[in-house]
């Protein structure tokens, strides 16, 4: 049921929204099989950080149930919600959309669908964007972090972890690490572009440092180490210490 690939289509921005045509095959598994399966998605930027996939509505297998629920958004218009498969509101679409290229589409809620898949590979969180890019370098700068003073880490074989958007990460070995100041948290994150990470509490403050034991394979070269939010711990570089950042994480 796989549609087939289209013109390729320029970006469009209306506002803040951005759609554009995806290149990769996505489908979206609910009870046991999937129910959407297109190679024609739209990405599109509702908000700044990612995009949401958009489906043709011939490339989505099951019936959508409409509810009587709507909603409106300035940029795309009302909204008509639909049940599926017994979710609620599992889906919309925008009918009469601003945005002529969305009128024949539909979103399907992403944390209503059991599983996501990008080609053949499982896409936890959110769809990935295109233009986030996940470099991992080697590097021999000598990277030491402070917490109130006292040094939790100091390394010269750190890696350094650039994702666009964000402050380089610094993640070094454990065996660089003051592992006597860390205590494990129930805290767990999920990241579509590293996996899942393990959290710790550092000399008494919770969740300054995780690790991903086991990345995602783009991100293998981080497997293990320890890294630290650079908003909440004083990072020194060759002995210069960074200025912390402000993100959505301070």
């Amino acid at each position: 049921m796989t549609g087939g690939v289209g013109a390729v289509m320029e970006p469009i921005t209306r506002g803040r929204v951005r759609v554009e045509r995806g290149a990769k095959r996505i489908r979206a598994f609910l009870g046991g099989r999937a129910i959407a399966d297109t190679t024609r998605v739209l990405l599109v930027w509702e908000v700044p950080y990612y995009p949401t996939y958009y489906f043709p509505r011939e490339d989505v297998a099951v019936e959508l149930k409409p509810n009587g629920r709507s909603t409106h958004v300035p940029s795309r218009g009302d909204s008509l919600l639909y049940d599926v498969e017994g979710v609620v509101d599992a889906a919309l679409a925008y009918p009469a959309s601003p945005i002529e290229e969305l009128r024949d589409h539909v979103r399907l809620d992403w944390e209503a669908m059991d599983a996501w898949f990008e080609e053949d590979e499982e896409v936890y969180v959110h769809a990935r964007d295109p233009y986030t890019r996940v470099d991992i370098l080697p590097s021999s700068r000598r990277v030491r972090v402070e917490v109130d003073g006292v040094t939790v880490a100091d390394s010269h074989n750190p890696r350094i972890l650039f994702e666009t958007g964000l402050p380089p990460r610094y993640y070094v070995p454990k065996t660089d690490v003051r592992l006597d100041l860390l205590t494990p948290t129930d805290t767990v994150s999920r990241c579509p572009y590293k996996g899942e990470a393990e959290y710790w509490r550092v000399n008494g403050h919770a969740d300054l440092a995780w690790s991903y034991r086991t990345p995602l394979e783009e991100s293998h070269r981080i497997a293990g180490l320890i890294s630290f939010y650079n908003e909440k711990v004083d990072i020194y570089v060759n002995g210069v210490i960074q200025e912390r950042p402000k993100t959505k994480f301070a």
